[in-house]
């Protein structure tokens, strides 16, 4: 049982979300990498994977703040539209929001506060700002993870006009 020495940090609560993703790509010079998921795509510290493979990823609530307006200025490089589709009220000061993010789902771990503040309700449009990504470092099969859409190439295109 918790008692008041109890940082308020532990007495979170654990909310993970894990999905499968692909690598896209390595920028070694920024030491990023570019994941491809059902929700979109995602800069991660540089991963250990070869290009193409796929990985699992996890995202903590912890690690997800919300916002209502497209966030410009900000350090945060994941931020990834989507919409309300659950408010979960915990124990004070907590509250659960799930994020669909179109084929993917987060959720942010956010204050009761901040739920009025926002005025957070389901089905409002809303941006997730992810500040950390966890690699669990299980590599999974190639057909678990989503491939991203090939676009024609612009040769193609040009051709078109012509």
């Amino acid at each position: 049982m918790l008692d008041k020495t109890t940082p308020l940090f532990a007495r979170t609560h654990d909310y993970v979300s894990v999905f499968p993703a692909r690598v896209l790509r390595h920028d070694a010079q920024a030491g990023l990498s570019t994941l491809f998921f059902a929700g979109g795509e995602l800069r991660v510290p540089l991963v250990e994977a070869a290009v193409g493979a796929a990985i699992e990823a996890q995202i903590d609530a912890r690690d997800v703040s919300i916002a209502l307006s497209r966030p410009m200025d900000v350090s945060i490089l994941n931020r990834l539209p989507g919409k309300i589709i659950e408010i979960e009220v915990l124990p004070p000061p907590f509250a659960r929001a799930g994020i669909s993010l179109g084929g993917a789902r987060v959720d942010a771990l956010i204050t009761h506060e901040s739920v009025e503040r926002l005025a957070l309700v389901e089905g409002l449009s809303a941006w997730a700002m992810i500040k950390t990504i966890a690699i669990s470092g299980r590599t999974l099969d190639p057909d678990e993870a989503p491939v991203p859409r090939h676009w024609p190439s612009s040769d193609r295109t040009s051709r078109a006009r012509r």
